[in-house]
Order: structure tokens, then C-alpha cells, then sequence
């Protein structure tokens, strides 16, 4: 059955395939890419001739199974691999992806290649699912969350709740809600896991650790201050005996920081603020005085990368405070808008490099800090690169933060040359000015939180890209602002996914999305596919070397965080978010 019926029979507002009540899209057939709409919802029947037998969920989120004994064998089944075993996090993600970026890398690549470059137009759907908060709700909260699929159960977030799912079916198996007294809800990233334990960061500023089994608290611990308009949003990563995690808000001007739990107590193991905390301290001379120092942001509101070989982890930090207006606030601002490694025994720094010194234009440098080893002059080095939110592309040695390489992925036309150290050097005349100042990138850069992928086979480093203009204004001309201080209002823009060649900073290719957009995540695969998202609500796969357009999906929504892989009994799965729902697809047998 390649496609399905023109006009169904409607079953109520429930769904046996599990999808959502309004118009869905449902057609597998290889050779339509895009999926028909329908105006009512398939019968059971039609879920079984489009998605296999036993590949559908009943309505409530149930699985269709009626035994209760063959229930509770397949639960404890599940509960009793639970566990994630600490090798798991030393290993390329196959048949789990235990961490937000699969492994410590943040490359996000697959060495799996069943789903490949020449069958990936044969891609089926496995199982869709949307989040189902309880009882007089309605969903409809965006999934930024990347899953973590550990023993063939995924685990997912939104602010204030958490997940577990069937990894091949989607059938729901617990739901958390956790209480929250406030904090900003735009989004939550993740999960970290250990053993038989979660981590999750509460918008409310908590760090929270449940059991994998049933979603049960184990206990919590504070992370920050919620009255100081910090809130929690990171995916915490767990390496060796830490728990590391970060914190978000630009609110009041307050300093950003990392820090890392013990976690089996949760315990503060050290603190690591982004800005010094005193004169004296090493990068307090970037700044004019103390209380600009004490007050200047730089939030660390992405999951950091390590490396256990060198036994350094990396974290790009964000803006300075206040955002826009930066007249008192003079100086390089260090160590906002930087790329630190720091030890996480004891939470020293142990270098720096500052992609936007001195930033005006709310680009924070927390883009993920991507670790590789390649040739550079015929020489084998450990490397880390970064494609920031200003729109350049650098390359670092990650033993010593050393620059390599800094180029333009996105034309810009901010910076004045670059520096000794490989910086780029603010121009004056592109800060924010009262009359206005024509800037590009805009204020959501050339790229933003969605992460990249990198290729090793082709060594190529992946980024849904954007070239934009922005006119960026000044509000608070005065010695002393707060706040933001100012804004900016948009013009022209253009999205596309660009492959940047490591050792040249050259883009070997470039695919445009006509409708724009395309923020989603990206996921590159040794079949020879890099997956990632459109402006026009479609999942899209590409050739790695090429760029060539292979596939496509359309989900109804656009692509809101970013792709895994995992294969469970032979079968590769590949799982996205769009909206508020998870899709499973698969290369299933027909």
C-alpha cells in the first residue's frame, strides 16, 4: 500500500496511530517524499497497513497490547536494562545515544549505514508521538530537547516535564511532571544519565536527578538563583564523578557560570564564574571597574564537549551585559563570548580564545565546541572548531587553545581585520549607534543553538548557516545602562546548510533553503547522509559530499531540535523533534 485513501472514516478526537488530532501527514510511499494531508484521523486498520503491525500506539499513548501479563514481561524487560553502562559514554553512539551530542565529541556522527545515501528514499515511519502533558492539556510546547536512547528507551524534556518512550514504537512508558515555582520556560535541552539516573535543570533553577525505571526523584539540588532571573535549560553531561552544568539569563545583568555536582549526592564540587568576581583576577584588566566585571554576564546555556584523553572540557560562553549598549563596559569583556577549557577536577581554567571581544550585538559563543583529530600542515593535532554566532569559523588547537584558522562561513561586515591571536576586531562604526547601525549578521547570527555535525570521513564541518541584516540601535545612551540597552530591527535574510573543509575554512558546497529558515540541528552519518531541517516544515536528507538532495519528509512543523541515530535488533532508527512531537522513522521491512 503505497498511499493511503482519499477520504476516511473519522474515529473521534483520539488517534490510534497516536498522531495528533488535526490534519496529519501519513504517506510513506518511496517515491512521494511529502506526506498527503487528511482532514480526520486513520482507523487502526490503515495505521497497520502504513506502519506495520505492532508499530502503532493506541489512544492515551498506550501500546496496543491487550495481555496484561505480556504487559508487565515487556516492562520489566525494559526496567532491567535500564542501566547505562559508563562504557557507553567512552564509545560512537550505535546502539544508544547516551549524551545530548551522542558522545563527548559534539561531532554528532553515526558510524551506522544502514540508512545510506542510495536507500534513504525508502525511509518508513516507525512511530510519531506528542507529548502528552496530562489531563486538560493540549501540548503544543516545542521540543528543543535532543533524546537520549539508552536500552531501547528514549528519554525527552520540555520545561517541567520528562519522558520515557519506547525506542521502536513510541509507546509511552512514564511521564514527570515536576513543580516549578517560576523561571523562564522557553526551552529545555535535555537530560544527562549515569547508572540508573537522570539529570535535568529545572526552569526554576534546580538540578534534578530521577530514576530511569519510573521517573521518580531522587533528589534536587540548587543550581542558581531564581531570584536574580537566572533559569535552568541545559542538558547537564556527566563525565568521571561530575555532573556538569549550566545556567541561563540576560535579565538583571548578572554573571553566568559553570558548575559541577556530585552524582550520586548532587553535592557542589566547584563553581566556575565566566566574568571575574574581583580586580586582580586574570581578565579583570578587560574590563573598566569591578561592579561592570561582577555584573557581566556571559551565560553558559549550552551543554559543554570534553576530552578525556586530555581530561579538558570546553565551553563556549555568552554575551556580555548589558547586551547592546556597551559604553560602560570597555574592554575585550573577558570572558564573555569565549571558548574555554577548563579542568573539570577543580574547575581551573586552563586556556581561552574569544571569538567576539567586546561583543555589541548579542552574539554569544556558546556554539558547540566541536572536537576532532585531522592534519594540519601534514602534522596529526588535536583540534576543536567552532562555527560562532558572529559568522566566523575558527580552528583551534584544543591542547592550548592556539588559533589555527579564522575565516568568514557567512559574510560579515562587523569587524575591522583580525588580531594576533586570530580574534576578530570590533569596529566601532558597526556597534549599536542611536541614529542606527546596518549589521550582518543579525541579532540571531550566522548560525545559532541547533548544533552542527562534523564528518570525519570527509572532513567537513556542517552548519545550518543564515546571512542576515539587522539595524542595531542604541536606547540607552547613557554612562551607566542596564538591561539590554538596545535592539535591532531586521531586514534581508537568507538560510542555507554549508559544508566547511576544516583545513582551508573554504565552503565545498552550499545548499540554499528557497522558503528560508532551516534553525534545526544536524546529524551526518557514515552512509553518506547529513539530516537536517528546512524553513518549510520539512526533515531533509543530503548527500555528505555533495549536498545533493536525497529525500525529504514534510512533519507539519519545522524541525526543533536535533536528530539522533540508533539501532536496535538490525534496524536503524533515526528520530527528530518538530513542535511537540517525536518521529520515529525507520528502514523497516516490508
Amino acid at each position: 500500500m503505497s498511499t493511503v485513501a482519499e477520504k476516511e472514516t473519522c474515529h473521534g478526537s483520539s488517534s490510534a496511530c497516536g498522531l495528533p488530532a488535526e490534519p496529519v501527514l501519513l504517506s510513506r510511499n518511496p517515491g512521494v517524499p511529502t506526506w498527503r494531508k487528511h482532514s480526520c484521523l486513520p482507523s487502526r486498520q490503515t495505521c497497520r497497513d502504513l506502519f506495520g503491525a505492532g508499530r502503532f500506539r493506541s489512544p492515551g499513548g498506550g501500546a496496543a497490547i491487550r495481555s496484561p501479563l505480556l504487559l508487565l514481561l515487556l516492562s520489566t524487560l525494559l526496567f532491567a536494562q535500564s542501566n547505562l553502562s559508563p562504557s557507553k559514554l567512552l564509545q560512537p553512539p550505535t546502539d544508544t545515544w547516551p549524551m545530548y551530542h551522542g558522545d563527548y565529541s559534539g561531532r554528532r556522527y553515526s558510524t551506522l549505514s544502514q540508512i545510506n545515501a542510495k536507500n534513504v528514499s525508502s525511509l518508513s515511519l516507525a512511530f510519531v508521538y506528542r507529548e502528552n502533558m496530562g489531563p486538560g492539556s493540549s501540548g503544543g510546547v516545542r521540543i528543543s530537547a535532543t533524546p537520549l536512547e539508552i536500552n531501547g528507551v528514549l528519554y525527552f524534556t520540555i520545561p517541567d516535564h520528562l519522558w520515557a518512550i519506547d525506542a521502536r514504537d513510541g509507546r509511552e512508558i512514564w511521564h514527570r511532571q515536576l513543580q516549578s515555582k517560576g523561571g523562564m520556560h522557553i526551552g529545555n535541552r535535555g537530560v544527562g544519565a549515569y547508572g540508573n539516573w537522570l539529570y535535568y535543570e529545572t526552569p526554576d533553577c534546580n538540578l534534578v536527578s530521577l530514576n530511569m525505571k519510573d521517573g521518580s526523584e531522587r533528589w534536587r539540588k540548587p543550581i542558581c538563583d531564581l531570584d536574580l532571573m537566572y533559569y535552568g535549560s541545559v542538558a547537564p553531561i556527566v563525565l568521571k564523578n561530575h555532573v556538569i552544568t549550566g545556567v541561563s539569563g540576560d535579565d538583571l545583568d548578572q554573571p553566568g557560570f559553570l558548575e559541577a555536582h556530585d552524582p550520586e549526592t548532587g553535592d557542589l564540587q566547584w563553581r566556575w564564574y565566566v566574568v571575574p568576581q574581583k580586580k586582580g583576577e586574570v581578565g579583570s584588566d578587560s574590563w573598566p571597574n569591578e561592579e561592570a566585571m561582577k555584573h557581566g554576564g556571559g551565560m553558559t546555556w549550552q551543554p559543554i564537549t570534553y576530552d578525556p584523553e586530555l581530561n579538558l572540557i570546553y565551553v563556549g560562553t555568552g554575551n556580555p551585559q548589558p547586551v547592546i549598549a556597551g559604553k560602560g563596559r570597555q574592554g575585550d569583556n573577558l570572558f564573555t563570548e569565549s571558548i574555554v577549557a577548563i579542568n573539570p577536577d577543580n574547575g581551573k581554567m586552563v586556556w581561552y580564545f574569544q571569538p567576539s571581544p567586546h561583543d555589541t550585538h548579542d552574539w554569544d559563543a556558546t556554539q558547540v565546541p566541536v572536537l576532532f583529530d585531522g592534519e594540519v600542515n601534514g602534522q596529526k593535532r588535536k583540534l576543536l572548531a567552532q562555527a560562532s554566532r558572529n559568522g566566523w569559523f575558527f580552528v583551534l588547537d584544543r591542547t592550548n587553545g592556539k588559533n589555527i584558522l579564522s575565516t568568514e562561513y557567512v559574510k560579515t561586515n562587523w569587524s575591522s581585520g583580525l588580531d594576533a591571536k586570530g580574534q576578530p576586531i570590533p569596529n566601532p562604526a558597526k556597534m549599536p549607534q542611536l541614529d542606527g547601525a546596518l549589521v550582518t549578521p543579525n541579532q540571531g547570527g550566522g548560525t545559532n543553538w541547533p548544533p552542527p555535525t562534523y564528518d570525519p570521513e570527509t572532513g567537513l564541518f556542517y552548519v545550518n548557516a543564515s546571512r542576515a541584516f539587522s539595524v542595531y540601535y542604541i536606547y540607552d545612551p547613557s554612562d551607566k545602562p542596564e538591561g539590554w540597552g538596545g535592539n535591532d530591527r531586521g531586514g534581508y535574510s537568507e538560510s542555507m546548510v554549508e559544508a566547511i573543509d576544516y583545513k582551508t575554512g573554504k565552503i565545498r558546497w552550499s545548499h540554499k533553503w528557497e522558503s528560508g529558515g532551516g534553525r534545526g540541528g544536524l546529524l551526518s552519518t557514515a552512509g553518506k547522509v547529513l539530516f537536517a531541517g528546512d524553513g518549510a516544515d520539512n526533515l531533509v536528507a543530503l548527500h555528505t559530499e555533495t549536498g545533493e538532495p536525497l529525500w525529504h519528509a514534510n512533519l507539519g512543523s519545522g524541525v526543533t531540535n536535533g536528530p539522533i541515530t540508533y539501532e536496535l535488533d538490525g534496524t536503524q532508527y533515526l528520530v527528530v523533534a518538530a513542535g511537540d512531537t517525536i518521529y520515529g522513522f525507520a528502514m523497516l521491512a516490508h
